[in-house]
């Protein structure tokens, strides 16, 4: 008796220990890939990534082409209706090819049949004790006259509808993604997509590696807010809010901007009695606001940076090249990849050996 109680209450250990199932339901946007289609990639693909694997599965069944209608139809939904078990959560986003209105076997009205489609996977979901979670489409990257298209709106809104009316959870994923492409622009969204010209490969749908990563990170943002506990699973950061972001309500306190070395290259003798020559590329040195300093120096063959007492905490680290670093007295061989910290008090001094330029960056408060 006692060995059978035992193994019950191991087998309940292991029940509660069991990670949470995450199934998704969708089309190619969310799709896993293989390494054959590379770079193109799905969310839902990205989506372990973020997720300790002891404490969420996540179980893709994601399909390029299919709609709530060709899903169903081809007993995908039944195939994810076997596994599901009580306790699993059941992610649910189409749209794309929904609209294909020239396609009977996808097309669905977003008035009728899509709303009456997507109910039927939230009710498989509640009938197995599931959690369903319905995702609004991901948008595109159509741009027409400078201004970003919404081509999912009426079922968008449909959705939204159905969510409110069934109280059923909602991830509000067309707008988050639509924040977000206008937050990096026509041409700086266009690395997140699959454009690939040496492949033939230009659409506004469908993702590289990157923008899978960065659209899996707006699911969870907004998926936190409805589970409650599952930032505790989080194994990567999820800091991709695009609320507040430029041209989206937002300013930054400063304006921020680029440089390129090239126009700010000053030649000097090496510093603090050091041997010459040297390059130094003083980054934003008249941002009088700037909290802290970055420099870069490209110390040529000979050059040093002298013996000097650190007034501040300093960081050195080397680019490329090597060098002789004295710390306090003490010398190290030092060389790229090695980060050098010199705390307020001490002494130091740099200098160039061998052939090849010592390159490093220079970072300190101001």
């Amino acid at each position: 008796m006692r060995r059978l109680l035992l193994l019950l209450l191991l087998s309940c250990t292991t029940a509660q220990a069991a990670p949470v199932r995450v199934f998704i339901a969708g089309d190619s946007t969310a799709a896993e890939y293989g390494p054959e289609r590379a770079p193109q990639a799905g969310w839902g693909q990205a989506l372990q990534s973020y997720l300790d694997p002891a404490r969420f599965e996540v179980r893709n069944h994601a399909r390029g082409g299919r709609s709530t209608r060709s899903f169903i139809d081809e007993g995908r939904l039944d195939a994810i209706a076997s596994e599901l078990r009580r306790g699993d959560v059941l992610l649910i986003q189409f749209g794309h090819n929904d609209a294909k209105f020239e396609d009977p076997t996808r097309y669905t009205d977003p008035d009728s049949d899509y709303p009456r489609l997507l109910m039927h996977y939230v009710q498989v979901a509640r009938d197995k004790g599931a959690t369903p979670v319905l995702v609004t489409p991901v948008a595109r990257l159509l741009y027409d006259f400078g201004s970003l298209l919404d081509t999912h709106a009426r079922y968008t809104r449909a959705m939204q509808q159905l969510a409110a009316r069934e109280r059923v959870a909602l991830i509000e994923l067309n707008d988050r993604s639509t924040r977000w492409i206008r937050a990096l622009g026509e041409q700086g969204a266009r690395p997140y997509f699959l454009f690939v010209p040496e492949q033939g490969k230009a659409d506004g749908t469908h993702f590289s590696v990157a923008g899978a990563n960065a659209v899996a990170c707006l699911v969870l943002r907004e998926w936190r807010v409805l589970q409650p506990g599952l930032e505790d699973a989080f194994v990567r950061d999820i800091d991709c809010d695009v609320g507040a972001a430029a041209g989206q309500g937002g300013q930054p306190a400063q304006p921020s901007r680029v440089v390129h070395e090239h126009d700010i290259a000053i030649r000097q003798p090496g510093p603090h009695g050091g041997a010459g020559p040297t390059t130094a590329y003083p980054f934003f040195a008249g941002e009088k606001d700037l909290p802290f300093v970055l420099r870069k120096r490209v110390l040529h063959k000979g050059a040093g940076i002298g013996l000097h007492p650190q007034h501040k905490d300093e960081i050195y680290y080397i680019v490329s090249g090597k060098g002789s670093y004295v710390l306090d007295g003490r010398q190290y061989d030092v060389s790229a990849g090695d980060a050098l910290l010199t705390r307020k008090g001490s002494s130091h001094a740099l200098q160039q050996v061998g052939d090849e330029d010592l390159v490093l960056l220079l970072a300190y408060p101001r």
